[in-house]
């Protein structure tokens, strides 16, 4: 018998693309840079801000002096519009994301987060109307571990006091979350309901044949009651 759903945040419970995106080729328009130069160099970094060792703003700083176009306006400018995308992005929650928690909580299940998030998306996760639904939160940017580390899975379990085998882990499938929840004793299911949304060269992560999936969050809602 489950008793608590633990939840990936993006592609899952919210979807960047929606109303104004900006990835890193936009940043790298903004800036002057060249936006291979400029993902090489995010992307080089991206574990760095997703454990807290940079906020957004630093590590903006040390990829724009990194390729030579560094300038506290650039900075700032590409820090504003990352946070204006994610305004849209926390503003527009799908009504069924809000519908699942809901119902999950009228069943008494427990109900978790496992996010890898930089610092601005950390702050509007704990501002959004989803973040009072989550028993447990654990974010990679507070934590200073991110998935796929099993000890996210186990922290998980343990502040909610229930069992690996009694949890469902909900997610798109990116960092290998559906594989370390799997290897923590979870049921992993891969959501697919927001994966025709994305674009290139933003595909997520591919549909996985090997793990059960909910193409509509009310599979989920089937799923604990079987």
């Amino acid at each position: 018998m489950y008793k608590a759903v633990i939840f990936d945040m993006f592609e899952t419970l919210v979807t960047l693309f929606e109303g104004r995106t900006y990835f890193g080729e936009d940043i790298a328009a903004d800036v002057g840079a060249d936006p291979s130069d400029f993902r090489r160099e995010w992307h080089r970094i991206e574990d760095d801000r997703s454990i807290g060792r940079y906020t957004i703003e630093e590590g903006l700083e040390i990829v724009l002096k990194t390729l030579g176009v560094y300038s506290p306006e650039k900075v700032k400018l590409a820090a504003d519009k990352r946070l204006d995308a994610l305004g849209d992005t926390f503003s527009a929650i799908q009504p069924e994301s809000v519908r699942l928690l809901d119902e999950l909580k009228r069943n008494g299940m427990l109900i978790g987060l496992i996010t890898n998030t930089f610092s601005d998306e950390r702050d509007m996760i704990r501002s959004c109307i989803l973040f009072p639904y989550f028993d447990e939160a654990l974010i990679s940017y507070e934590q200073g571990i991110m998935k796929p580390d099993l000890r996210l899975y186990r922290m998980m379990t343990e502040r909610l006091g229930v069992k690996p085998e009694e949890c469902i882990f909900v997610g798109d499938g990116g960092s290998k979350e559906l594989y370390a929840a799997r290897e923590a004793g979870m049921h992993p299911v891969q959501c697919t309901w927001f994966h025709e949304r994305a674009f290139e060269p933003h595909i997520p992560c591919p549909i996985l044949d090997e793990f059960e999936h909910a193409n509509t969050v009310q599979d989920i809602l089937n799923l604990i009651q079987e």
